[in-house]
């Protein structure tokens, strides 16, 4: 059965154009793809490099292709959005659409991208000018609000960086110009203001961990760091995980100097970045992306948002744009942990199994919990479980109320280098705090259906998984493999063929119908189910069991085969 990871580190996201931190494409003949350097060829090279995520060898060739073609609008259009998406904001503010000619999509981001670029120059009245509400449009009106009031700032409009932004309708706006106005109203010294919007944020049930955490910086700051600390604890009563809030009540209650306030460009950054979250979890990538370079060229040091980046990159598949991206936060950053395990997760995924190991042990080695937990994760990808349970075993002792999650993770382990004893007490030690979880209530079940244990029990526990989750076919094989222990052979072909039928490429499934088709004398049927499990890439225990069933001609029935011990 596979083993579930704690650590998901799927593609988020399909990107239609995006970019590239690294490699390149030489701008010369020997890689234009119609030969020679013509405006037109130049075009051509720039949109492979464009298709094949190299935004900025696309921005070299759309250049050179807008010099050879003067006044080619398309052209035009397409060496901005190669620029911005490249993360060249400078490049791509000169570039930024504005003839008639022009496309309207890219004249409104065009308005945009100079307006964020004025910013990062420091040259507030140029930005605030521009991202007046009146010449901002869809998409980008939110985002424009949001920034204004931090133009306002640096532009020395005190009045006017106090005016809180709205587009009718927006709760993001609403929730962020809160948030910002907060800001604002401390950076103008009006602190009685600023609280009541600090506290209006996070006094609400369930508020959101950036609002605590601004919250709590304005009372650390104003000398309040009793007030701060219960604020903390607060939240961590709820949301025990949070890495900001719990590194935020450990500066506060060791007397910690008070965390800075946000400068402008941060802030403004910070406003900018939740536009660019709520594009993404609309899988608006390719806007998401733009404005996350717009983030990052306010506030080059906001590791959340090198991190999404990352994951933006990986989701089309550029891995080596991913891993610079990853690569950004350095350790003392509270994102420094995730991204080095997306980091690691890459080459993983690539096969570089002894670099991923290497990555996810030094992250580990000092001693964050999350960056351990990787460890954990990567060394039973690795099937390197004895080493995965010490890991594990040190994360478990030191919690007074450790996460089920660990547990069941080394239950797994402990399974997997045959200590059943100690799994099955982990996995009833997390089953019982967490009882209707489909994954524990199959794994478990499934363990002692295979086994030839505790039958009935464990039909009942793979019915409510498979309940749960009707169309996880690892989940309906353990159901099919219940009846089949239980001698309903009829009932087990019917589980087997529908688990077949939804995971047809697993060869654990395909031998467990092989072996049911043979107790109810389909017999040629089942020698095909064998066969093909040979054919599916199997673990070295499930291709013995096949290759014997085959060789003695008396299926499940013959001797069981020998099989090596390869157990760490």
């Amino acid at each position: 059965m596979r083993l579930p990871l704690l650590t998901a580190v799927a593609p988020l996201v399909l990107l239609a154009a995006c970019a590239s931190a690294g490699g390149s494409v030489r701008g010369d003949a020997s890689n234009d793809p119609v030969g020679g350097n013509s405006a037109y060829g130049m075009f051509l090279a720039g949109q492979l490099a464009m298709s094949s995520g190299k935004s900025v060898d696309a921005a070299r060739f759309f250049d050179r292709a807008r010099n050879g073609a003067a006044g080619e609008t398309l052209i035009a259009e397409k060496a901005f959005g190669a620029a911005l998406l490249s993360g060249d904001i400078t490049r791509a503010a000169g570039l930024a659409p504005t003839g008639e000619d022009a496309s309207e999509s890219a004249r409104r981001l065009g308005r945009l991208v100079v307006a964020v670029e004025a910013m990062a120059q420091g040259k507030g009245k140029d930005a605030a000018s521009r991202l007046n509400a009146e010449a901002m449009a869809f998409p980008h009106k939110p985002a424009a609000a949001l920034l204004a009031p931090w133009a306002a700032a640096m532009a020395g409009d005190v009045e006017g960086s106090l005016v809180r932004p709205q587009v009718r309708g927006d709760r993001q706006v609403d929730y962020f110009g809160q948030l910002g106005q907060a800001a604002l109203f401390e950076r103008a010294r009006r602190y009685d203001e600023a609280e009541t919007d600090f506290k209006a944020l996070a006094g609400v049930t369930g508020p959101a961990e950036m609002a605590v955490v601004a919250y709590g910086g304005f009372l650390e700051r104003r000398g309040r760091r009793i007030d701060a600390v219960a604020l903390y604890q607060s939240y961590l009563a709820g949301e025990p995980a949070s890495l900001a809030v719990k590194a935020a009540v450990a500066r506060a209650s060791a007397g910690r100097p008070a965390p800075a306030m946000p400068g402008l460009r941060e802030g403004a950054g910070q406003a900018l970045l939740a536009t660019s979250a709520g594009m993404m979890a609309a899988k608006q990538e390719t806007l998401a992306l733009a404005y996350l370079r717009l983030v990052i060229r306010l506030d080059p040091q906001r590791d959340e948002a090198w991190v999404m980046v990352g994951d933006l990159m990986q989701g089309n598949n550029d891995i080596e744009a991913a891993r610079a991206a990853y690569a950004h936060p350095k350790p003392g950053s509270l994102e420094y942990g995730a991204a080095q395990a997306k980091l690691a997760w890459t080459y993983q995924t690539s096969g570089d199994k002894e670099t991923a190991l290497k990555l996810a042990r030094a992250a580990a080695a000092a001693g964050a919990a999350d960056a351990r937990v990787n460890l954990a994760d990567i060394l039973r990808a690795n099937e390197r479980f004895a080493e995965a349970v010490e890991v594990l075993s040190g994360l478990i002792a030191e919690d007074k109320a450790p996460d089920w999650r660990l547990i069941y993770a080394r239950g797994q382990a402990f399974e997997r280098i045959n200590r059943w004893a100690d799994a099955q007490a982990d996995l009833q030690t997390a089953l019982k705090a967490h009882p209707d979880e489909p994954e524990l209530l199959n794994y478990l079940g499934y363990s002692w259906i295979d086994r030839g244990e505790r039958l009935p029990e464990a039909l009942a526990m793979v019915q409510k998984a498979v309940a749960a989750n009707p169309r996880s076919g690892a989940m309906v094989d353990s159901l099919g493999w219940a009846f089949y222990r239980l001698g309903d052979y009829k009932q087990a072909v019917e589980k087997l063929e529908e688990a077949v039928e939804l995971e047809a490429g697993d060869p654990e499934i395909n031998n467990h119908l092989g072996d049911a088709y043979w107790k109810v004398g389909r017999k040629d049927e089942a020698q095909f189910q064998w066969r093909r499990v040979l054919t599916l890439k199997p673990d070295d225990k499930i291709r013995a069991k096949a290759e014997a069933k085959l060789a003695s001609g008396l299926g499940p029935d013959g001797p069981a085969p020998k099989v090596a011990d390869k157990t760490p």
